[in-house]
């Protein structure tokens, strides 16, 4: 079984709605959709690296929208949606159900117009689905992996271990916090919303470290 992480830029005519308020110039950079799946039935959890004004305007692109609900957390905001219906292209869909591989979340909308998200399965269905994929799209394989039935937390990459060396000399764990994405940004020569990607990705990689260890007391 492989773990393979992809990202595609689609044309505008398969650029999800939501995704274009991303693409637009403002205050939201990066939406991250953390649950979902290509049903009708669409309720959703989606984060934006963003206060809940700026948010409610990206979610309101949304035609489909029924209900909403906006929890803000320290470095973005949660909305909570429920839609009539997913307003991926059909094309899109149509790929994504009919592909013999799983999906993980999450799928993260950027303002440079990518997508990018993983899928598991083994090598054959993941070729299949990324020719289908690249007929409708420009798609990248950026990693290729094993896949692992559990986690490796320990297994902190290079870049994710920087972005934690760099946020404590921030002084991004300070109490208060004296720090922010954006100094760890500036310290790494990267994106803002990359830092953040790689700040979170390392908390999660330690503190699933931790709980590991502690279950086996």
């Amino acid at each position: 079984m492989k773990r393979v992480q992809f990202s595609a830029a689609y044309p505008e005519r398969l650029v999800h709605p939501l995704h274009r308020r991303v693409i637009e110039p403002g205050p939201v950079a990066r939406a991250e959709l953390l649950t979902w799946s290509p049903t009708a039935d669409a309720t959703t959890l989606l984060w934006c690296d963003a206060d809940p004004a700026a948010t409610r305007s990206v979610v309101r692109a949304v035609d489909s929208l029924v209900d909403s609900e906006l929890v803000e957390d320290g470095a973005g905001t949660y909305a909570f949606l429920r839609q009539d219906g997913y307003e991926f292209a059909p094309a899109v869909l149509d790929a994504i159900a009919a592909a013999g591989v799983v999906f993980l979340p999450p799928v993260v909308f950027s303002a440079s117009g990518d997508v990018r998200f993983e899928a598991v399965g083994e090598a054959a269905a993941l070729g299949a689905f990324h020719e289908a994929l690249g007929d409708l799209a420009d798609v990248t394989i950026e990693r290729a992996q094993e896949f692992e039935r559990t986690a490796s937390p320990s297994r902190l990459t290079d870049r994710q271990r920087a972005a934690l060396e760099a946020a404590v000399e921030a002084g991004y764990y300070e109490v208060p916090r004296d720090g922010t994405t954006a100094d760890v940004a500036a310290a790494l020569d990267c994106s803002t919303s990359t830092a953040g990607e790689l700040v979170r990705k390392a908390e999660a990689a330690v503190i699933q470290e931790f709980v590991a260890a502690g279950s086996g007391d």
